[in-house]
């Protein structure tokens, strides 16, 4: 008997692997402990070996884009329900603890200066996103001014880590090696700011 049946279509594939995708990321942009961008990466790779890879490297950006831009509203909107009540308060609780007193500083005086377009920046850098929406919830930015700056940040963090996906899946002719580099890449990335800081002199 033919064993074409043993493997699931691509169509069947996808089906599961994009709402997963979203959900994911959505997941761990409320809850910063998940590893958002390497979920990206590695969506990436697999992306690539698809047959038409085009295609499916379009869908893993439309998706992980807008699945990074929900999560950050949703989690923008339980913060300002914090900032103004008490039901909402462990949600801002829940931010403080991701975000030391001295990167919310940083952050404070980078919205004064350059005011939500510091958002596209904190986006990229790891552990950077958490600090400036606190600091923009502490300074009452409006919803409808944290989206304008949110969007083109979560474009931009999508294509940086689609970015280390491709390059990770073209070094390997092998899915899984790709994506194992792509997610090796991805938590050296992650770490780089905390040994930085702790090397710095001063």
């Amino acid at each position: 008997m033919g064993t074409g049946t043993a493997i699931p279509p691509e169509s069947t594939q996808q089906a599961v692997t994009y709402p997963s995708l979203f959900l994911l990321v959505v997941l761990g942009s409320l809850v910063p402990v998940v590893p958002t961008g390497a979920l990206v990466s590695g969506a990436a790779v697999v992306a690539l070996h698809q047959s038409v890879p085009g295609l499916a490297l379009v869908a893993v950006f439309a998706v992980g884009a807008a699945a990074a831009f929900c999560g950050d509203i949703t989690l923008y909107w339980l913060g300002r329900r914090g900032i103004d009540s008490k039901s909402g308060s462990r949600w801002l609780e829940r931010l403080r603890d991701h975000a030391p007193p001295e990167r919310l500083g940083q952050a404070q005086d980078r919205l004064r200066e350059h005011e939500v377009a510091v958002l596209v920046v904190s986006r990229l850098i790891p552990a950077g996103r958490i600090p400036v929406m606190l600091a923009c919830l502490l300074a009452r930015i409006g919803t409808r001014e944290f989206v304008r700056g949110n969007l083109p940040a979560c474009l931009a963090w999508t294509v940086a880590y689609q970015a280390v996906g491709l390059l990770s899946g073209s070094l390997f002719p092998e899915p899984w090696e790709g994506v194992a580099a792509a997610v090796a890449l991805t938590v050296v990335i992650s770490a780089v700011p905390a040994v930085w800081r702790r090397l710095r002199p001063g």
